[in-house]
This record gives structure tokens, C-alpha cells and sequence, in this order.
């Protein structure tokens, strides 16, 4: 049996070099990780030394900013929950391998290209290092880390499965950013072609009617078709120039002020439940809200309480994530309920124009079985299927609308200017 030096992490991520008797390095890795300890490197003696700088006995492992500094501002940029999700999976796996927090937060903080994260990794570490728990360094960076985030991973912490939790975090940021992407692009898709109609519409109509009403001034108005001077009278008025601007620059100047209004009254308290109500009962996207937020709502809650978050917590946390002000007050009454003593369902069922009677009823099973959280996580893949089923559905019947509507807004104005183009050929060949 040989000898073995060696240079390990401890759990707090400090670092400790010695020898052992092993019958091999794969004997000696094995009798490490025994002990609590990650090996970085093992040499059986006589047959190589350890690198060089690595003293014997403990050093503390240096975690400060060797990634990415501080951007120039001084602040740290926004993340995307893309990278976010990517770096909890990575984590986790780094975990579940045997590595230790500190030491996997300080690869981690190396190698993350992102500057804004690099950053913060390497905070993280430095703030783990000096004896405060994951969580609680977490909580430091709320603009990157919300409460369902430093919640869980309390959770996980206290549990002892912090790697099994950060996996959950993981699979949770990709559904529900999977989720997101989907309703996106069930309302970027008419937007995009109304942008189009108006954009073709103000260009035919600055440069192109022009044109063609000079070609007819001989004919006089009054012989001209009233749909031709409808289009050559709405070209006029686009021309007019009031106030110095034409009254197209104007037209898009208020819409935009419109926006800019919409958008701060939008951030009010009560604009921002107007807002949300409003969206909870539009015709076709109304549906396709009230069932993203069940979703939603159901995967939170969900992923808490099967992550170990109390109930009352974890309802908390949930109605600040919901997303909608009218779903929020809707949970905050079943929080209130629980609260008394109460079951989920009783309020569940009294904000049934949001909660379905199959939501209630699936979450009444889970109750009486004590298999709440996983009933609510059956829901959440349900809707995220109805979700998907409506978004594919919205987006086959929106798109031929709107193919029609922009051929309407193009071949109206079109016919307008080659109606009385016809009618002059005709006359000619008449004469």
C-alpha cells in the first residue's frame, strides 16, 4: 500500500493538503470524498509532487472577483431567465456530483461569459465564504433572485437536498419561460402585421396617391369615383401641415403620447388592476391569460410546497409571482383562508370566474389525499398543454385574418387608384 498526497476542498470550501495510505489514487479519491472532502489533486509519492503555491495545511480558498469586474455603472445588469435557468442547472449538477457549494459558485463565476452573473457568482461566493448561508447571499441580489428562488432554496437548504431543489428551480424557469415564449408569440403575430398595414398604408399614402391625383387633376373631382376621392381626400389630410409637422407626423406623435400615458396610468395600482381585468375578459386573449395564470399559479405553488416551502409561505410567494393583480388578490383570499384554518378549496371556489371547477376539484382530491402538490403540478402540465393547444389554434386563425386584412387595407387603395385609370382607357377606346 502506497502513500498518496493530496489537496482537497472541505464543505466550507477550504483548502487542506496531506497523505494517506491507499492501494490506489481511485482508493484515495474515494477515501476523500469519505471524509467530507472534494480532492483537486492526487500524487502517489515518489511518482510526482503536488503543484506548486498549494502549502500544506488549511488555506482559505480564494474567491474574489476573478470573473467578469463590475460594469462601468456600477450596476449590475439584467439578467435573462435563460442564463439564470442554465446556471441553477449547472449548479445543481455540480452539487450532485459531490462538489461543494462554495467551490461550484467560484467555476461557476469563472466561466460564466455573462459579466452582470459573473459578477454576482463571484459575490455569492464571497458572501458564502464569510459564513452566511446560500440563501441568505440570494436575498442579497432580490433584482436577480425573487422570493420563489431564495424561498426554495431555504428549503432545499434546510432539507438537505439542496441539489434535488435547484433542479426543480431549473425545470420551473424552463416551463414557465417555455410558457411565456408561446403567449408571446401569440401576440407579437398580429401586432407585426397590423405594424405592416400601417407602414404600407402611410407610405401609399404620402408618396404613391400623390402621384396618381396629379395624373387626374385634368378630370376634375367630381368625375372621379367616391371611393378615389375618399383615398385622394384622407392623402391630403395626412399632407396637411398644421403646426409646422404634417398631419401624419402628428398622428403617430399621439399615438405614441397615448402609449407613454397608457404605460404610466399601467403602473398605478389602479390602472394596473384596470389592466388586468381588462385582459382577464378580452374575447379571444382573455381565455388564453386566465389559463396561463392557472398555470402559472399551479406550478408555483406546486414546486414550493413539494420543495418543502410551508403552505402560508409558499402561498405568499405565489400571489407575489401570479402576475396578474386580479389572480393575486384571488390567492391572497386563499391565504387568508388557510390562514384561519380553513381548506384551499372554500376560496378557491369563490374566485371560480378564474379557478375552473376541474382546478378545484383536482385540488379538493389533492387535499383529501395529501397529495396536494402533486395534483397542482398535474394541473400546471394540463393547462400548459390547453395553453399550447389554444396559442396553435389562435395563431392558424389569426393568420389568414390577418393575410385578408392586410390585402383589404393594400387592394382598397390600389382599386381607388386604378378605378378612374380605367375609366379614362375605357372612355378613349369608347371615343
Amino acid at each position: 500500500m502506497a502513500n498518496f498526497q493530496y489537496t482537497a476542498l472541505d464543505a466550507k470550501g477550504e483548502q487542506t493538503t496531506g497523505s494517506m495510505p491507499a492501494s490506489s489514487e481511485a482508493d484515495a479519491i474515494q477515501q476523500l470524498r469519505a471524509q467530507g472532502l472534494y480532492p483537486t489533486q492526487v500524487v502517489e509519492e515518489g511518482k510526482g509532487s503536488l503543484a506548486a503555491g498549494k502549502s500544506k495545511g488549511k488555506a482559505k480558498a480564494k474567491t474574489k472577483s476573478r470573473g467578469k469586474k463590475l460594469p462601468k455603472n456600477g450596476k449590475v445588469g439584467k439578467i435573462k431567465p435563460k442564463v439564470l435557468m442554465l446556471f441553477t442547472r449547472q449548479l445543481a449538477t455540480l452539487i450532485d456530483a459531490g462538489l461543494p457549494l462554495l467551490r461550484g459558485l467560484t467555476v461557476l463565476g469563472k466561466q460564466e461569459p455573462n459579466p452582470a452573473l459573473s459578477f454576482t457568482l463571484n459575490s455569492l461566493a464571497e458572501s458564502v465564504q464569510s459564513g452566511a448561508t446560500f440563501s441568505e447571499s440570494l436575498a442579497q441580489h432580490p433584482k436577480i433572485f425573487n422570493k420563489l428562488f431564495v424561498n426554495m432554496v431555504k428549503a432545499g437548504e434546510l432539507g438537505g437536498v439542496l441539489e434535488v431543489v435547484l433542479t426543480r428551480l431549473a425545470e420551473y424557469m424552463e416551463k414557465a419561460e417555455k410558457l411565456k415564449n408561446k403567449i408571446v408569440s401569440a401576440m407579437v403575430y398580429p401586432l407585426i402585421v397590423l405594424f405592416i398595414a400601417m407602414g404600407i398604408l402611410t407610405f401609399l399614402m404620402l408618396f404613391i396617391v400623390p402621384k396618381f391625383k396629379e395624373m387626374f387633376a385634368d378630370e376634375g373631382g367630381a368625375q372621379l369615383p367616391l371611393i378615389s376621392r375618399m383615398v385622394f381626400g384622407f392623402s391630403d389630410n395626412m399632407l396637411a401641415r398644421p403646426f409646422i409637422l404634417p398631419n401624419a407626423v402628428w398622428i403617430f406623435l399621439v399615438l405614441g403620447g397615448i402609449f407613454v400615458l397608457g404605460k404610466l396610468w399601467a403602473n398605478t395600482p389602479g390602472g394596473r388592476a384596470g389592466l388586468d381585468a381588462f385582459k382577464l375578459k378580452l374575447p379571444v386573449f382573455g381565455d388564453l391569460t386566465k389559463k396561463s395564470a392557472i398555470s402559472r399559479f399551479s406550478r408555483t405553488l406546486g414546486t414550493l410546497v413539494t420543495s418543502g416551502v410551508p403552505i402560508l409561505q409558499a402561498l405568499t410567494i405565489t400571489r407575489d409571482t401570479a402576475g396578474n393583480v386580479v389572480v393575486s388578490k384571488a390567492i391572497e383570499n386563499v391565504h387568508d383562508a388557510v390562514k384561519e384554518g380553513e381548506s384551499i378549496v372554500t376560496p378557491l371556489q369563490a374566485a371560480s370566474d378564474i379557478f375552473p371547477s376541474m382546478v378545484i376539484s383536482m385540488v379538493d382530491v389533492g387535499e383529501e389525499t395529501g397529495q396536494l402538490p402533486e395534483m397542482l403540478l398535474k394541473v400546471a402540465d394540463v393547462y400548459d398543454d390547453e395553453v399550447d393547444n389554444a396559442v396553435t389554434a389562435m395563431t392558424s386563425i389569426l393568420e389568414p385574418i390577418m393575410i385578408v386584412f392586410l390585402a383589404l387595407v393594400v387592394g382598397t387603395i390600389v382599386f381607388a387608384l386604378f378605378l378612374p385609370l380605367i375609366k379614362m382607357i375605357q372612355n378613349v377606346d369608347g371615343a
